[in-house]
């Protein structure tokens, strides 16, 4: 492959190049796909050969109607009609989610899917980051993401389970009492588009329980679990009163005929389906193992059909990236234009075996050479983190590492973190349970060991919550333990001799200089949960996500609150029979 396919990355800001870019730029033909998170075994090559026969008809004609191609996906998935709403692709849905429902404010944990923090950007909304920290495996904290909501008063929270890139994932009962806590919000958005490759627990989705609730939203991909990226579509499910807003400003023929045949075909493929969802995650623990004896490499457990990996020290990933491509011709996401990710960073697609031998004689030629430990040199940018964004790392560096609570403190203008449990939350109103003290710091991740019984990590944010403890963490990973504290005998005092103190004589006593004033130290206020904030306009002292991408130009300018759309302009509770 030529060199000059790596000069496509350096105009990408928050995506890699498509395939058929890549492949305009070499022979015709693309690289082995590690970067494009889809499903490698669906459509079956039967089904592939069934649609290539019917691919005149399928281009020529228009396609049914929206209402249509839903009523089927909706018989196939035995979900009611008026609570589905149909998209080309999961962020045509998005957009529009962003457009209708997200008025001011909008809280993500990043990294996460770049689209959840441009796409409100985009419209000068203000976006507040909260930063998932590496030392815990970037795993989420729930109740501390809770308290980061309330001290900045957004209106609108994202989850992504599992999440992009690094595959995190919560377990429903967590994700249940977060939205009971959080029912006062404008809206919760919970991101299932990759839920259909996590194995943590049988029935791992929400959407039953966002359909009985004014303000859930759960998002859903088709592309990625049926391996058909190119069709655009997904899904979206919540109680007919949402859908139906987000339903009625659809275009009518939004959704392509590939979509409409693929949907059509999938209720005599259902055995197939289920065998290719297996088999990636059988995948997913076998490449996992191989990518963890690479020296220096780290794994982090992820219950997608992708695996997050941080690089040996020194190695930096837009030289791994370019020389997988052009020497190997294999391709991988370099995730240093992430926001809260840096260089040092890969997601690597789950994909077969055949293919992950291939990839890891890559990997050894370039991070180790000839030799093992020889790690790639890494560029020369002056510091030893870069996010992609000069603001972030500001932010990194003005915390000394302190991470979450270090910004939260910033942005409430005080010198101390967040209070323990959800004392935020418990103020205004909400039934979010407060821990009895603050969870001890998880030790820093080792390289992942993947042991023969193949044991998961455990969530860390369950036992918050007061659940069950969990036993395992689906087929990736190993047991986390946390450390047991020292049991120490307090101090006894050891008894003084008494010795006589010598009497001294009186002194005259001395007139007595007024004294200034002391100044009385202003007391603390409690803290209340914040008015709205305008449209664009960050809170005590915080940053837009404008001015954390460093584009804050005249395109960004911010959006007018204009509150919400005309209540007439909204469809019925149903959503059918309206304007498509």
């Amino acid at each position: 492959m030529a060199d000059n396919v790596t000069s496509l990355f350096r105009s990408a800001t928050a995506h890699s190049p498509s395939m058929a870019a890549l492949a305009r730029e070499s022979d015709g033909t693309g690289p082995v796909d590690f970067c494009i998170p889809c499903n490698p075994y669906f459509p079956t090559p039967a089904m592939m050969d069934t649609m290539a026969a019917r691919l005149r008809d399928i281009i020529t004609y228009y396609p049914s109607s929206a209402d249509t191609i839903t009523a089927e996906l909706c018989n196939l998935l035995q979900l009611p009609p008026q609570a589905v709403a149909m998209g080309n692709g999961s962020t045509e849905l998005i957009t529009w989610i962003d457009h209708l429902l997200v008025r001011e404010s909008l809280a993500v944990p990043v990294p996460t899917f770049g689209r959840w923090t441009d796409q409100p950007m985009e419209t000068g909304k203000r976006v507040d980051m909260f930063p998932l920290q590496e030392s815990s495996g970037f795993s989420l904290d729930l109740t501390q993401y809770a308290e980061f909501i309330r001290a900045r008063g957004t209106r609108v929270a994202v989850i992504c389970n599992p999440n992009n890139p690094d595959g995190g994932f919560l377990h429903k009962h967590a994700l249940v009492q977060f939205m009971d806590a959080m029912a006062d919000l404008d809206l919760i958005i919970i991101d299932e588009s990759f839920i259909e490759f996590a194995d943590a627990e049988a029935e791992p989705s929400v959407v039953q329980e966002a359909m009985m609730r004014p303000n859930v939203i759960v998002l859903r991909s088709l592309g990625k679990n049926f391996g058909l990226h190119g069709i655009r579509f997904g899904y979206m499910v919540a109680n007919p009163s949402l859908a139906g807003r987000v339903r009625s400003m659809l275009p009518k023929w939004n959704l392509n005929s590939f979509a409409e045949y693929v949907v059509f075909m999938l209720k005599e493929h259902g055995q197939e389906y289920t065998q290719s969802l297996q088999q990636v995650r059988r995948d997913r623990l076998d490449m996992a193992s191989q990518l963890s004896s690479l020296p220096g490499l780290t794994v982090y457990p992820s219950q997608g059909n992708f695996l997050f990996v941080r690089l040996p020290v020194g190695a930096e990933g837009t030289v791994v990236r370019d020389r997988m491509l052009t020497e190997h011709r294999i391709l991988v996401r370099e995730c240093g234009n992430k926001i809260g990710s840096s260089s040092r960073f890969l997601r690597l697609v789950v994909r077969p075996q055949v293919d992950v031998r291939r990839l890891m004689s890559g990997l050894e030629q370039v991070l180790y050479g000839t030799r093992r430990g020889a790690a790639v040199p890494e560029l020369g940018s002056g510091t030893s983190y870069s996010s992609g964004t000069a603001a972030v790392d500001r932010l990194v560096s003005a915390t000394n590492g302190g991470g979450m609570p270090g910004l939260a403190a910033q942005a409430l203008g005080t010198g101390t973190g967040l209070p323990g449990g959800l004392v935020a939350a418990a103020a205004a109103g909400t039934g979010m349970p407060t821990p009895m003290s603050a969870p001890a710091p998880a030790p820093a991740p080792m390289p992942m060991q993947m042991p023969a019984a193949m044991q998961m990590p455990a969530a860390m944010t369950a036992q918050s919550y007061g659940g069950p403890p969990q036993q395992s963490y689906g087929n990736a990973g190993m047991q986390m333990q946390q450390p047991t504290p020292m049991q120490q005998q307090p101090p006894q005092p050891v008894p003084q001799p008494q010795i006589p103190q010598p009497q001294m004589p009186q002194m005259p006593q001395m007139p007595q200089m007024p004294q200034p004033p002391i100044p009385q130290q202003p007391q603390p206020q409690p803290m209340v949960p914040q008015q709205p904030t305008p449209s664009g306009v960050p809170a005590r002292n915080g940053l837009t996500a404008a001015q954390v991408r460093g584009t804050t130009g005249p395109g960004l300018a911010p959006a007018p609150a204009t509150g919400w759309p005309a209540a007439q302009s909204w469809p019925n509770a149903a959503g059918m029979g309206q304007a498509g």
